[in-house]
């Protein structure tokens, strides 16, 4: 990497937080709105001093509660500014945050606190819990950041432990990846490579706290700049975001496709390319965790004046391939390697020698990219699995032009993107043969017009029952996280399968 680690102990929550010039103690560090009709109306403003002192409240109430450095505490707090102090105080003191989506339920959160080990969890009022560990609610956080305690940064080295995701896999249990406290350090090739900030910029992420992609983008990255994140906790309308990014003076909005598509067809103020228009402070936008279709792309610079800058990542490396300031967009590629990446193509079947330009393979990154995970939790054989030699191995089937921009196959798995998460379509599955109306079922995306794929199951009734799509899909929404869940059902009388038996999902997309 062309931007080595600095020397001696690294701390993801110091990294963010800690003093630096571009993060004056009076600057304002995040921008907490709640009222999508009347942005001013209870919004949160933290300044630098305001969220160090409150990280490390909280760093020095966990240690005090017996929560050690290297312990594993679940996040279930919501959609609430307590969810990213809660992550950042926890990883200031060296415990590891876990965090967890709000739509996932109370069992899921239960496997991801059994299957990490955690020995606590930090839990907010109607979020219910499957567990008997210890919990942590908002009141304690508060207490913490009221009373005169306060920790110390803890001296961590790059390559502890400092946070752990859960995603879903080919394997159908949600696994965990493991990142490191270089981690943050190693977002750095896409601050310009792809979102283009610095000191002063206004980030504001369409997503909610409790997303990977808003801890990455819409707080970690402007924060370990000096920029203002800004974060929407409330109730969500496409049509409000103009007004968000009028409000708050954003220079750089991010969200997933969907919500670009969505907005664009809903707003209906002023124009949003006019002079004195509501994204008159925006220089660009940024899109991950779904592809960009050209069509998307054409409408949102007819419609704004503005780039669009796509990227293309994953749970276990965030985003390493993109557009961006210096890397002009090319229509149906997500980019190029950012500045100091490495990243090859490999054969599908194994190998470790890269591809020539052209042939369609296996996209990897160099083993050595900081930003690279340190593995999964307790899964050393798919560690072992996505690991060549000197290269870690993705499931995305692409191929480089001659100028290195990447163009996507797809999945070489099966895993699908919902909503922007990778979801397991096993998982999905396992849920479904549990209604006694289902003899078999394969989940799978499904194109319904260009650029949208929605999960649909393809199930065959058990026999003499007659399978109902509504009693499914809320069978299934008792036991899975909302992006999880399928948005439509179809009864077959039988699953395509290999002469070995394996289901064949691209063929009931195809039929």
């Amino acid at each position: 990497m062309s931007d080595p680690l600095p020397p001696g102990p690294v701390n993801l929550a110091r990294t963010c937080l800690g003093p630096a010039p571009y993060r004056p103690p009076d600057g304002l560090g995040l921008v907490v709105t709640h009222d999508l009709d009347d942005p001013s109306a209870g919004e949160e403003r933290w300044t630098w001093g305001e969220l160090a002192d409150a990280v490390l409240g909280v760093a020095a109430g966990l240690l005090a509660a017996g929560i050690a450095p290297g312990d594993r505490l679940v996040l279930r707090l919501g959609d609430t500014s307590d969810f990213a102090l809660a992550f950042f105080g926890a990883a200031a003191a060296g415990v590891v945050p876990v965090p967890t989506s709000d739509q996932l339920t109370a069992d899921e959160v239960a496997f991801v606190a059994a299957d990490c080990g955690a020995v606590a969890l930090a839990v907010a009022p109607g979020l219910e819990v499957a567990t008997t560990l210890p919990v942590v609610g908002p009141a304690d956080l508060a207490r913490w950041r009221a009373g005169g305690a306060r920790a110390d940064w803890a001296a961590t080295a790059p390559d502890d432990p400092a946070f752990l995701v859960y995603t879903s896999g080919t394997t159908g249990r949600p696994k965990g990846v493991v990142h490191a406290h270089r981690s943050a350090w190693g977002r750095r090739p896409m601050h310009a490579g792809w979102l283009g900030i610095g000191p002063g910029d206004v980030v504001l992420h369409a997503g909610s706290f409790t997303w990977t992609y808003t801890l990455g983008v819409g707080l970690t990255d402007p924060w370990s700049v000096g920029a203002t994140a800004v974060v929407h906790s409330g109730r969500r309308d496409p049509a409000a975001w103009p007004r968000l990014v009028e409000h708050c003076g954003a220079t750089v909005f991010a969200a997933v496709p969907g919500v670009y598509r969505q907005l664009l067809a809903r707003w209906a103020g002023a124009p949003l390319d006019a002079p004195d228009g509501p994204l008159r402070s925006l220089r660009h936008a940024v899109t991950a965790g779904e592809a960009l279709t050209p069509d998307l792309l054409e409408q949102w610079r007819a419609r704004t004046g503005l780039e669009l800058f796509e990227a293309l990542g994953m749970s276990e490396v965030s985003t390493f391939v993109s557009s961006g300031p210096s890397t002009p967009v090319r229509p149906g590629s997500p980019g190029r390697a950012q500045p100091g990446r490495r990243i090859a193509v490999l054969p599908v079947e194994g190998g470790e020698v890269p591809l020539p330009v052209g042939e369609a393979g296996l996209l990897a990154v160099h083993r050595s990219d900081p930003g690279l995970m340190l593995g999964y939790w307790d899964r050393p054989e798919e560690d072992e699995s996505v690991r060549r030699g000197d290269w870690f191995v993705s499931g995305d089937l692409v191929h480089l032009d001659d100028d290195g921009y990447v163009h996507h196959h797809g999945r070489a798995d099966d895993v699908m993107t919902s909503m922007g998460y990778r979801v397991s379509p096993q998982e999905v599955e396992a849920v479904l043969v549990r209604h006694p109306a289902v003899a078999e079922a394969a989940v799978t995306e499904v194109p319904v017009r260009d650029g949208v794929r929605i999960v649909t199951a393809f199930v065959v009734p058990a026999p003499g029952q007659h399978v109902d799509e509504e009693s499914l899909l809320a069978f299934a929404a008792e036991h899975l996280a909302r992006y999880k869940c399928p948005r439509a059902v179809r009864v077959v009388e039988r699953l395509p399968r290999t002469p070995n038996g394996k289901v064949v999902r691209r063929a009931l997309a195809e039929g």
